[in-house]
């Protein structure tokens, strides 16, 4: 019976073996897991890391890149700070050389109407280079009292109903530079 036995444990080994080569396996060999493209080229885990590698290179030439525009920026603007006003100034310094001829000639000048339409002209010069940079004088007498526009110093009593909450007399000039006020008149107000 024992031979029976082992004839049978023969007949089922090979039936399982006629089973694997349905399945289309050589006999005696083993089924693998792995696949052979794995053998090939890098895993999973080495792709990942080149991939965090480059990421982490192209982040890091980001981050450079930005950091020097920013300096850049930084040092763009000290430049213009610097030289902002230099339009203006340049602009000005033919109504200053206008003055110092001014001032030698009044030693020498016997008439002081000569003196003062030098002073006038020199005047004149300067305000319309200021208009021509944006520069506008407010008219403030006759109007109406306006805090946006104004500095009342005081208040006196209206010479009549008509001016009262008006502006009757003006201290200083106010003014408008591109339309905002850069200085407010200072002006006397009728109460």
């Amino acid at each position: 019976m024992l031979k029976k036995k082992n004839k049978g444990n023969s007949e089922t080994a090979e039936n399982a073996a006629e089973v694997n080569n349905e399945n289309g396996q050589i006999d005696g060999q083993e089924e693998t897991t792995e696949t052979p493209a794995a053998d090939n080229g890098p895993s999973a885990e080495e792709k990942h890391k080149e991939e965090l590698s480059l990421a982490n290179d192209k982040y890091l030439r980001l981050y450079a890149e930005f950091d020097n525009f920013r300096r850049r920026t930084i040092k763009e603007r000290e430049e213009a700070r610097k030289t902002e006003g230099k339009d203006i100034i340049v602009a000005l310094l033919p109504v200053l050389d206008d003055f110092e001829r001014a001032l030698r000639a009044m030693d020498n000048a016997t008439e002081v109407t000569s003196v003062k339409e030098g002073v006038t002209l020199i005047q004149s010069k300067l305000k319309n280079i200021l208009a021509q940079k944006g520069l506008k004088e407010m008219q403030s007498i006759g109007n109406a009292f306006d805090p946006d526009l104004h500095e009342a110093i005081t208040s006196v009593p209206a010479p009549g109903d008509d001016m009262k909450g008006k502006v009757i007399d003006e201290m200083e000039k106010g003014y408008e530079l591109n339309e905002r006020v850069v200085r407010f008149a200072k002006v006397i107000v009728g109460a």
